[in-house]
């Protein structure tokens, strides 16, 4: 099996991709996919045929799922955690 570092109902912000810097619930996890469905990003049109159950027919949208590897985790309202070793500004010394 598949570890994931998501898990359904974990809230999540999109790291990379058309829909980087968006946030949104988990609501669905494919583990041996490795993908996630996150509400509200990813949405993508999906052309319906007429049914019983849908008459009408036309275009739906819905959400897709997305990769792992772009999901960060979000802890609470606060931002995703910076990544270890950033930069550090340092002023050097002129020699006179």
């Amino acid at each position: 099996m598949i570890k994931l570092k998501v898990k359904s109902g974990d809230t999540v912000k999109v790291i990379a991709g058309d829909h980087k810097g968006l946030t949104g619930k988990i609501t669905r996890v494919y583990r041996e996919k490795n993908k996630a469905i996150v509400e509200g990003v990813n949405m993508v049109s999906k052309h319906t045929k007429p049914s019983a159950k849908n008459p009408q027919g036309g275009i739906v949208k819905k959400e897709a799922p997305i990769h792992s590897s772009n999901l960060s985790l979000v802890s609470g309202a606060a931002e995703p955690k910076a990544k270890a070793g950033a930069k550090k500004e340092t002023k050097k010394a002129n020699k006179a």
